[in-house]
């Protein structure tokens, strides 16, 4: 139902997929999955998530251990950039108190005050230590044709917040320049490799799963419609890839060894 593979009422698989950037201004994260607080702490996360999600909340996963055990400092994540605030993004946001976390303004506005639909999605004690927020407007930056922010000072062009609201009100994805090209972090703005395909392929798992999880059909349906454009005219210069599917984050584990 979830990966198109298996049996029909076989357990699926998902992950969290993170990124973490080496720049001039020290490291940035890029969503931060579940944290050590999570773990800690599970209840925080609800039943009914627990119940549907079955979360391996596994503390040596977290990106604060994995940070570590690439022998880095946690102390050296100076910014956090997060695609939305859903729980199973910003959890890990307590174990880097240090860092700004950058954010698109309708996103914050709206996990600080959760109308009732939405409140499950965002867990007030996930950023309960403070943190410092960097709230971002769209301010006429353009990135291959959409929408964009610069949201960190000093690194010019090689990070852009781009705005790809549906999943969630100031839902984003995060683009990051590299060696050989961009990388786009879609977040969930799709869950499925093979929906930026043209024609786009979901499994039913997934179409269920984004249809409850969204916060507006419409704007998640026009962003889709857009990164399927992007992705045909232009995927020779920029990789496109969302949070939640194994096979895409496990070909990235395999490339970063």
């Amino acid at each position: 139902m979830l990966s198109g593979k298996g049996s029909l009422l076989g357990k699926g698989r998902i992950v969290a997929h993170c990124l973490l950037v080496e720049s001039s201004d020290g490291l940035i994260l890029v969503d931060t999955g579940f944290g050590t607080g999570d773990i800690s702490d599970p209840k925080r996360l609800g039943q009914p998530f627990r119940a549907a999600m079955r979360p391996e909340l596994n503390e040596s996963e977290t990106a604060v251990s994995q940070v570590r055990a690439m022998g880095r400092d946690p102390a050296d994540v100076r910014h956090i950039v997060v695609t939305h605030l859903d729980l199973d993004h910003a959890g890990g946001l307590s174990d880097f108190p240090q860092a700004k976390v950058h954010v698109f303004a309708p996103e914050l506005e709206i996990a600080q005050n959760p109308p009732l639909p939405e409140k499950a999605r965002y867990i007030q004690k996930q950023w309960a230590h403070g943190p410092e927020w960097v709230s971002h407007e769209v301010d006429g930056d353009t990135w291959f044709g959409f929408e964009s922010v610069k949201p960190i000072d000093g690194l010019g062009d090689d990070v852009a917040l781009v705005p790809l609201v549906g999943h969630s009100k100031g839902h984003s994805g995060v683009a990051v320049r590299g060696e050989n090209g961009w990388m786009l972090h879609c977040g969930d703005a799709y869950f499925f490799r093979r929906e930026v395909e043209t024609p786009r392929r979901v499994t039913p798992g997934f179409r269920a799963f984004e249809n409850v999880t969204q916060w507006k059909r419409g704007p998640r349906m026009r962003n889709l419609e857009r990164l399927q454009e992007l992705r045909r005219e232009h995927g020779s210069e920029v990789e496109l890839f969302c949070s939640h599917d194994p096979e895409t984050f496990d070909a990235h584990t395999h490339r970063a060894e």
